[in-house]
Formats: C-alpha cells, structure tokens, sequence
C-alpha cells in the first residue's frame, strides 16, 4: 500500500519548521528595526517549540530526525534571533566588543543544547534540567526589549542592565545550575507539554496586552531562582557531586 502524501512525521517537522520560521521573521524585522515585532517572534517560536513535542506525541511519531531538528531550531530562534535583537537594538554601539557581547548568546545556546541532546537519559531520570534551558533565556531578553525599547533605544535603569544580563544567561546556560522541569502531571508528559504551551501562550498574549513588563520581572525571578536554589544547595551541601 502506498504510502499517504501528508504523513504524520510531515506534520510534526512541519511544526518544528514554524519554529524556525518563527526565528527567521525576529531576524527579519530586527534587520527593519521593528524590534517590538522581532521580539514576538521569539516569544511564537517557543509556542511552536512546545507544540511540536505536544503533536509528535499525539500522532506518535517522535523520532531522532525529529529531536535533531528540533536543536536546530533552536539555535536559530533561541540563540541566532535573541543575538541578532540585542546587536541591533543596543550592542551595535560598541563595534566589535558589541559583536562578541551578542554572540555570546548564540555561541553559549549552541553548547547548551549540544550538552541537553546527550544529556537526555540523564535530564529524564533525574527530572529537571542542567543549565538554564535556551528558550527561557531568548524569551527573557525578547521581554527586555519589547517592554522598555522607547524611542530608539532602552530605557534606563534597564540599558545598564543588557550586558551583565546577557553574560549571566550566557553563562547559565552552560552552567550545572539546575532547572526544575514542570511538575509531573499523573507521570503523563503530553500533560506537562499542554501545560507548557497554555503557559507560553498567555504568556504571549500578556506581553501583548500588558507591554510584557510584569512578565520580564518573571522570568527575571525565575532564574534568580534556580540561583538562589544552587547557593542554598552549596550551603547546606545538598549539591549533587554529579
């Protein structure tokens, strides 16, 4: 019997392509300076990136090409797109330096997923995540620019705060700083991806209607977080040696 045109790998690649289509329109608008717009992007690409393991697990159909494309994916809208926003709308005023402070996101991403793909087994037994994870730090540095680009530029105090915000995620993301995965839902991980994706999709709407500003404060408190969890860890010496 031959096989159907539209097959259900084609349907889950196509998703995962959204997210990097996604990626590809932030870099577009960037480009313009349309930076509000290039910003959303990002925030949609994650939507898709959810989504993607959300339809590969209805229609089972995961696969290993699924989770390669799906890295590649994301280094494009969570590493190539969030570098590219933050060059254009700040970095460009300190020449090369501000070329290698904005790829640090990109640079720093690549190793973290590269790290995350043959860290899976592990980031499964163990339930949560080592480093912090890509799309949270690109959605974070999307908020900062959507909520406070005024008038050609980020408003203060916030512009004092790109470049050590962009060096802390950078380096969180290659860090063994852990980051809890969502809570488990009946030990059903379609439930944890439903959840995730409703979460990013208010998340996007807020951003929209609220200017994201109370949402950059938290996902800004998020990751201080998990930094505050590692420090009471290393203080009361809970610190898994591993």
């Amino acid at each position: 019997m031959n096989k159907p045109f539209i097959t259900k790998a084609f349907i889950a690649n196509t998703v995962t392509s959204m997210n990097i289509f996604c990626g590809f329109m932030s870099i577009v608008y960037a480009s313009q300076n349309n930076f509000r717009y290039a910003a959303i992007f990002i925030i949609t690409a994650a939507i898709f990136d959810t989504l993607d393991g959300i339809v590969a697990r209805l229609l089972d159909t995961t696969s290993r090409f699924g989770v390669e494309l799906d890295s590649l994916s994301d280094v494009v809208s969570f590493g190539a797109a969030p570098s590219f926003l933050i060059f254009k709308a700040y970095a460009f005023q300190f020449g090369p330096w501000g070329i290698l402070l904005s790829s640090m996101l990109l640079i720093f991403g690549a190793l973290r997923l590269a790290r995350f793909n043959v860290m899976t087994e592990e980031i499964k037994i163990k339930g949560d995540f080592t480093g912090l994870p890509i799309p949270l730090a690109a959605i974070t540095i999307a908020l900062l620019i959507f909520s406070y680009y005024k008038d050609g530029k980020i408003i203060e105090p916030f512009s004092s705060l790109v470049i050590p915000l962009i060096i802390i995620l950078s380096l969180l993301m290659v860090s063994r700083i852990r980051y809890s995965a969502l809570p488990n839902l009946k030990d059903r991980k379609i439930k944890e991806k439903v959840f995730l994706f409703g979460l990013l999709l208010i998340a996007l709407v807020l951003t929209i209607i609220t200017n994201g500003q109370i949402l950059f404060f938290i996902f800004a408190a998020i990751i201080l977080f998990g930094i505050l969890r590692h420090l009471f860890f290393v203080l009361t010496g809970k610190v898994n040696s591993n």
